[in-house]
C-alpha cells in the first residue's frame, strides 16, 4: 500500500495523531539553521556565555556554535591566519545548517567576519556586527597597552605600517587617515577586503560578501575602545579626523565589495546605541533584545 492509501485508511483518531506528529516534525526540520558567535580581540569563546541563553530561550530549537580558534593573546595573529581557521570551523557548520546561518561578531571578530563573508562561497543570511572596526581602528585604546606600552595613535603606523606589524592583528585593520598611502602600500588585509588594491579575488570577495540578506551595525558613542566608534557603522574619519558618513567613502562610492549595493536595496540596518562601554556589548540585555533578537528569527525582514 502506498503511503498515501495508508494515509487515507487511517481512522479519525489515527489521522490526529498523524497530525500530532507532524507537528512536532515539521518545526524540527526547519530548525536547521545555526548561530554562529565570534569572539573580539583578547577574549575567547566565553563572551557569548550570557548572550547564548537569551537566544535559547526565544528561538528554541535552533543551533548556536561560539568558533574557538585563537583564544586570549593568540587573537593577536595574523588576520589572514584567523580568517582561514575559523572558515574551516564555519564551513562544518555551514554544511550542517541548511536553512542558513546567522552571524553574530563582537569587535575584532566582525572584521574577521568580513573576511569570512568575501573569501567564502556561504549560506549565511544575517551578520551582526557588535562595536565592530569595520572601516577600520584609528584610535588610543587600553587593550593595546600591555603589549605596546606607550605608543600613541599618531605613531602607530611606524609599527603596523611594517612587515613585522602585519603580523599583529590590529595591524591589519590599523587606518591612519594621515598615512593613507602607506596604509594602502603596506596593508595586507583591510585593503583587499575593501578592494582598494587590485588582487585577482576582487569579484569573488563582491559576489561573496553580496550574499547577505542583512547587514546589521551596532555600535555606539560611549563606547570607549574603536576609535572612531563610527568605524562599526562604516563610517570614518578624513584626513582632519572629522568622520564622514559611510556614503562619502570611496570604497561605497564606487561599491568596491558591494556595500552600495546592500545600502540601496534595503539590506542595511543601523543602530546606535548610547551608554554602552565597549566590554558589554555581548552582555547588555536591552542591545540584545533590541539590535540582536529582531534579526534571529528565519530569513525574512523582521516587523
Amino acid at each position: 500500500m502506498s503511503v498515501l492509501g495508508a494515509f487515507m485508511a487511517l481512522s479519525a483518531d489515527g489521522h490526529k495523531m498523524l497530525a500530532v506528529i507532524l507537528m512536532v516534525l515539521v518545526p524540527m526540520a526547519s530548525a536547521q539553521r545555526s548561530i554562529v558567535f565570534v569572539h573580539g580581540i583578547l577574549s575567547d569563546a566565553a563572551e557569548f556565555n550570557i548572550m547564548k541563553p537569551w537566544i535559547q530561550k526565544d528561538f528554541p530549537g535552533v543551533n548556536t556554535y561560539a568558533l574557538a580558534a585563537y583564544p586570549d593573546i593568540y587573537s593577536l595573529q595574523p588576520m589572514w591566519v584567523q580568517v582561514e581557521k575559523f572558515s574551516e570551523q564555519l564551513q562544518s557548520i555551514m554544511d550542517k545548517s541548511p536553512d542558513g546561518v546567522k552571524l553574530i561578531c563582537y569587535s575584532q571578530g566582525g572584521v574577521i567576519c568580513r573576511g569570512l563573508l568575501s573569501t567564502m562561497r556561504h549560506n549565511v543570511d544575517t551578520f551582526i556586527a557588535l562595536s565592530s572596526p569595520l572601516a577600520g581602528q584609528f584610535g588610543d585604546t587600553s587593550y593595546l597597552k600591555p603589549f605596546f606600552h606607550d605608543i600613541v595613535k599618531e605613531e602607530a603606523y611606524l609599527l603596523f605600517y611594517t612587515k613585522a606589524g602585519q603580523v599583529i592583528s590590529v595591524g591589519n585593520y590599523w587606518n591612519d587617515p594621515h598615512h593613507h598611502d602607506k596604509y594602502l602600500k603596506e596593508n595586507k588585509f583591510l585593503t583587499f577586503l575593501n578592494n582598494e588594491v587590485q588582487h585577482p579575488n576582487s569579484s569573488e570577495y563582491k559576489s561573496n560578501f553580496l550574499r547577505l540578506k542583512h547587514l546589521v551595525l551596532v555600535g555606539g558613542p560611549q563606547d570607549e575602545i574603536i576609535g572612531p566608534w563610527q568605524s562599526s557603522h562604516f563610517e570614518f574619519y578624513d584626513n582632519n579626523e572629522v568622520v564622514q558618513p559611510m556614503e562619502n567613502q570611496s570604497w561605497y562610492q564606487n561599491d568596491a565589495f558591494g556595500l552600495q549595493t546592500l545600502n540601496k536595496q534595503g539590506r542595511i540596518h543601523t543602530y546606535s546605541v548610547p551608554n554602552v562601554r565597549h566590554t558589554h556589548w555581548a552582555i547588555t540585555f536591552s542591545v540584545y533584545d533590541q539590535c540582536v533578537k529582531p534579526w534571529l528569527g528565519p530569513s525574512q525582514s523582521p516587523p
